[in-house]
């Protein structure tokens, strides 16, 4: 699941999100998941709110052996500031003029424990900054030869997006992955 929600004037919600399985049952848990997380972002009074209920919600109506990571993402447009949960994902990596580095491990994936807890992470970003959050179906990619991707190919490329605009970033990394 790729979303965008304007939650109020100049105050962006975005989300990555990826269902453990396949067909049918994932795609009727990730539309349950973009559906309930549209419904309660604009009343939690934070994103450690908002995880622990879409939490207990999927808790409660969840098939078994069913469960999600994603990584929410409340970006204020004016500033330079974004707050994030990150339930059970890769952490995802700055990347700066200087260099790049993981974000802190988030909490465990949504639909498991209904008493888990989630944290809110905060990130100041300079201009020029980026951040690169990305499923596994990225490092996942298998070639030919039955080689993953990888993390290490992914690391390999963070250093040349720092000067690229998003789309740019975005279609560097796609092209990456499609050629190997």
């Amino acid at each position: 699941l790729v979303d965008h929600l304007e939650v109020e004037p100049g105050r962006h919600a975005m989300v990555l999100a990826d269902v453990a399985g396949k067909a049918l049952p994932a795609a009727l848990l990730m539309a349950k998941v973009q559906a309930t997380l549209r419904a309660l972002a604009t009343e939690a009074a934070s994103l450690t709110d908002l995880a622990s209920r879409v939490n207990a919600i999927l808790c409660r109506d969840g098939l078994p052996n069913r469960f999600v990571t994603l990584v929410y993402l409340d970006v204020h447009a004016d500033s330079g500031r974004i707050t994030l949960v990150n339930a059970g994902h890769m952490p995802p990596i700055v990347v700066t003029p200087a260099g790049f580095h993981d974000l802190p491990r988030g909490n465990m994936a949504m639909g498991l424990l209904v008493r888990a807890s989630f944290e809110e992470q905060q990130v100041e970003f300079q201009p020029g900054d980026m951040l690169v959050v990305y499923s596994d179906g990225l490092t996942d990619a298998m070639n030919a030869h039955g080689e993953f991707y990888g993390d290490e190919r992914l690391r390999a490329l963070m250093p040349g997006l720092s000067a690229l605009a998003a789309a740019d970033a975005g279609a560097r990394l796609l092209s990456s992955v499609n050629t190997f």
